[in-house]
C-alpha cells in the first residue's frame, strides 16, 4: 500500500517520503478501512521532529484521524461490515491507503458528510469534547474562552460548545482569523495584535471555562479572566510549557487547572470516549450544527505540503489530505 514514510532530516520535504508497505490485516477486533482522506494535526509535526513518537503498539505512519470505507472486518467484530462509511480516531497509520482500528474506536459517517469533511472530524471533536465538556465541564449558558480559535481545535470548538447552547470569546491573530471565528458563531472575537483581551473580557463578564493551547504567554490573563469556580484546561503549548501564576488567587477564586493529552490513553478509554462523543456531539455533526471548515486539501504524496501549511500558522481550520483508490 502507499504510506507516507519518516525520512531522514526534520523539515518536512526532506523528512516525508512516499513510499510502499504490506497491505495490514485486521485482526480480531479490528476493522480495516480503505482510507479516502485523512486529517493532518499539529502532533504530527512533533512526530516528524521526533518530539511526539508513537505509544505502543501503534502504528509509526503519522496520522490520527482517517475517513473511509471499511474493508476488511476482523474476528469479533459485530457492529461493523465491509462498505460502511465511517471515520475513526487512530494511534497512528493514517498517512496511509489502508488502516487497520480498533472496531470500538468508528463512527459512522452521517448522510450529506463527505470523506474530506468527515476526516476532520475525529481528532477534534474528541479532543474538544473530553477537554471541553468533560474536564471543562462547560454548560448551557455559560462563556467559553478559546485560545487559538481559528485552529483545526479552535473552529471545532467554537461549533460545539454554540451547539451546547454556551456562548463563546476567541482570540487569533489578524482581522481574517477574527472575522472568521466571529462568521463561525463567536459572540465575542478578540484581535492578539490590537485587542486589549484583559479589557474586552472583563467587560463581557469574565469566563467559565477556559481551552488554551497557547498556555505561558496567557497565563496570567487567563487567571484574571476566570471567574470564581471557573475551570481552565490546557491542551498545548505553543508559547511555552512554564509560566509564573498567583496560586493565591487560584485558592481565592476556586480554579481547577488541568490538562491532558489524547493519543496516550488506553484503548478502552478511547471506547468509551468514543461512545460518549456518539451519543453526544454526533447529533450535532448529524444536524449540520458541527462542521469544522477545511483550509485547504492535498494528495497524500504531498504530505509535505500540508505541514508546510499547517507551520504556517495563518491556516483557518482543518487540512485534510486526500487519496484516490
Amino acid at each position: 500500500m502507499r504510506v507516507i514514510e519518516i525520512s531522514g532530516g526534520s523539515g518536512p520535504a526532506e523528512a516525508l517520503i512516499a513510499g510502499q508497505r504490506p497491505d495490514p490485516v485486521a485482526d480480531p477486533g479490528q476493522v480495516r478501512v480503505r482510507v479516502r482522506a485523512a486529517g493532518v494535526n499539529r502532533p504530527d509535526i512533533f512526530q516528524r521532529l521526533g518530539r511526539y513518537p508513537a505509544p505502543p503498539g501503534a502504528s509509526d505512519i503519522l496520522g490520527l484521524e482517517i475517513a473511509g470505507e471499511i474493508d476488511q472486518v476482523g474476528a469479533d467484530v459485530t457492529d461493523w461490515k465491509v462498505g460502511d462509511r465511517v471515520c475513526a480516531l487512530l494511534g497512528g497509520g493514517g498517512y496511509a491507503a489502508f488502516a487497520v482500528v480498533d472496531a470500538r474506536h468508528v463512527l459512522a459517517i452521517p448522510n450529506g458528510v463527505d470523506f474530506v469533511q468527515a476526516a476532520a472530524l475525529p481528532e477534534t471533536v474528541f479532543t474538544v469534547f473530553t477537554n471541553v465538556f468533560e474536564a471543562g465541564a462547560l454548560k448551557a449558558g455559560e462563556t467559553l474562552l478559546i485560545h487559538g480559535a481559528t485552529s483545526g481545535i479552535g473552529v471545532t470548538a467554537i461549533q460545539m460548545a454554540k451547539a451546547a447552547g454556551a456562548r463563546v470569546i476567541a482570540t487569533s491573530r489578524g482581522p481574517e482569523k477574527t472575522a472568521a471565528a466571529k462568521a463561525l458563531g463567536a459572540d465575542i472575537s478578540l484581535d492578539a495584535r490590537s485587542d486589549d483581551f484583559a479589557t474586552r473580557i472583563a467587560e463581557a463578564g469574565g469566563v467559565d471555562v477556559i481551552l488554551d493551547m497557547v498556555a505561558s504567554d496567557y497565563a496570567a490573563l487567563n487567571l484574571e479572566a476566570l471567574k470564581p469556580f471557573g475551570r481552565w484546561v490546557v491542551i498545548a503549548t505553543l508559547s511555552g510549557s512554564k509560566a509564573e501564576i498567583d496560586l493565591a488567587k487560584v485558592m481565592m477564586k476556586r480554579i481547577t487547572l488541568t490538562g491532558s493529552t489524547l493519543r496516550g490513553r488506553s484503548a478502552d478509554e478511547k471506547a468509551r470516549l468514543t461512545r460518549a462523543v456518539r451519543d453526544t456531539v454526533w447529533p450535532w455533526v448529524t444536524a449540520g450544527l458541527v462542521r469544522p471548515p477545511v483550509e485547504a486539501t492535498f494528495p497524500l504524496e504531498q504530505a509535505a505540503l500540508a505541514h508546510l501549511r499547517l507551520e504556517a500558522g495563518e491556516h483557518i481550520g482543518k487540512i485534510v489530505l486526500t487519496l484516490d483508490q
